[in-house]
């Protein structure tokens, strides 16, 4: 299955919401009227595209229908065009350091699917030819040290991992002096979901990256914060938080193919600035896929197969 199957696929619910309303309201009649316009605006934040996007994008359907009026008028594609615009305005790759170990340290609050996109995050890594360890430092969870180790075996990738309990940033040291000694290429360390208004939590958080910053100066190189797509917005408090706590260089958006508020994706980039790097379409390992903002958008509002060229 390619890319753009994938992404269609996975965002098949937020898809067909999208399309059966935007479908209702443009074949209701030939003029687009200042109703038609509001229930568009309706349509595309009940996806969770945020105020400012669809703001953009009913502003865009309305310039279109005053310069070609509605003979020339493809909300779809306009939509498309308006979201690809937004989600392509930072850089969503990988970051990889010139030499040595180049450190992803994965965050979140509970439940989000980190242990998870860590595991599947290290295959990808894999499949290019480059090498990745993980780091079992979710020690509150003895589960997750499990689970991780189970991914490791099922996927051939080394695990990292000290006794339930014990000292995260300790874990992570000795992960970090692993990932040096074996010259790996990435070293994914998997952190203890944690709520982004605990405090306590937040600190220890910086104190593991810190430890990881003075064994290896510029340590972590990326911290991806791991949300959860059927959360829609509420998913924005949670990165402004723990961006505040860890300056976060990126997102992994999980679970889209479980919501039809796909559109949350667009707009937490818009409002923070921060690239989405990984979205997750399924529960196999290559169903974490890197972010692609055309195949996103395309796969979105791709105009129905029945409807006429």
């Amino acid at each position: 299955m390619g890319l753009f199957e994938k992404f269609k696929a996975g965002l098949q619910r937020t898809h067909n919401k999208l399309v059966h309303e935007i479908k209702r309201i443009v074949s209701r009649s030939p003029r687009l009227t200042g109703t038609s316009l509001e229930e568009l605006e309706i349509a595309l934040i009940g996806a969770d595209l945020g105020v400012a996007v669809t703001n953009e994008i009913v502003a865009a359907v309305r310039k279109a229908y005053e310069t070609q009026g509605s003979a020339g008028l493809d909300v779809f594609d306009i939509a498309s065009q308006e979201v690809a615009r937004n989600l392509s305005s930072v850089s969503a790759t990988l970051k990889k350091q010139p030499s040595g170990v180049s450190v992803i340290s994965i965050v979140g609050v509970n439940g989000t699917g980190k242990t998870t996109t860590a595991a599947k995050l290290a295959y990808l890594i894999q499949s290019r030819g480059e090498t990745a360890l993980l780091a079992a430092c979710d020690t509150f969870r003895a589960a997750a040290i499990e689970q991780l180790k189970l991914w490791g075996q099922r996927l051939d990738v080394p695990v990292i991992a000290g006794a339930y309990g014990a000292d995260p940033s300790s874990v992570a040291h000795d992960a970090v002096t692993a990932a040096l000694a074996r010259k790996a290429d990435y070293l994914l360390v998997d952190t203890a979901g944690r709520l982004h208004t605990k405090h306590n939590l937040m600190q220890e958080l910086q104190k593991l990256h810190r430890v990881m910053g003075r064994q290896l100066p510029g340590a972590p190189h990326e911290t991806l914060l791991v949300i959860d797509a059927t959360t829609g917005m509420n998913a924005l408090n949670q990165a402004r938080e723990f961006n505040k706590a860890v300056p976060l260089t990126g997102l992994a958006v999980t679970k889209l193919d479980g919501t039809s508020k796909g559109g949350m994706v667009v707009a937490i980039q818009k409002e923070l600035g921060l690239p989405i790097k990984f979205i997750g379409v399924g529960e196999e390992p290559d169903d974490l896929q890197p972010f692609d903002a055309q195949q996103f958008a395309k796969a979105l509002f791709s105009e129905p197969e029945n409807r006429p060229a």
